[in-house]
């Protein structure tokens, strides 16, 4: 069997959309916790997390899939695709951090409900505020209609 040559020209490796995608998540990303940080909402000790680099992407799973209402760390795990040991993890630092709280779950009384504290849902409101900030400042760099084009292509790429 013949072995398939490499190409001598390997600029496909990095001219992809999967590569465009993940710099794109990561300028996003970066510029959300730079609003996080400068946000007059968020409690300061969070703010300076945020602007040391210490509250990492990983950190956002529980801001994007923690509802208001709490979960179980089971259900959180499900829902940002993470292991329970991972989110486990997640959630003591943010615990740790004043973020969020584990309190009795009022269906069953061996289980525990992540909720957001005072401080976590500030932390919620800036960030909402934060991604408007940088969904505009996207809009603003390529233009209305082709950031509804994206959005609407990732979406039905995505599944959702």
């Amino acid at each position: 069997m013949a072995e398939t040559p490499l190409h001598a020209e390997e600029s496909w490796r990095s001219a992809h959309p999967g590569h465009w995608l993940r710099l794109a998540l990561a300028r996003f990303d970066a510029r959300v916790m730079e609003c996080m940080a400068q946000h007059p909402g968020v409690p300061l000790g969070l703010s300076n997390l945020a602007a040391r680099g210490q509250i990492s992407a990983a950190h956002i799973h529980i801001t994007r899939h923690l509802p208001v209402a709490g979960a179980r760390l089971t259900d959180l795990a499900a829902a940002a695709g993470m292991s329970k040991q991972a989110m486990g993890t997640l959630v003591n630092q943010c615990e740790a951090w004043g973020m969020v709280r584990r309190e009795g779950h009022l269906g069953d009384a061996r289980a525990k409900r992540v909720v957001l504290t005072e401080a976590g849902l500030a932390w919620l409101s800036a960030y909402q505020e934060a991604v408007a900030q940088a969904e505009a400042e996207l809009r603003s760099a390529v233009g209305n209609e082709v950031a509804t084009v994206i959005a609407l292509g990732l979406e039905a790429y995505s599944g959702a």
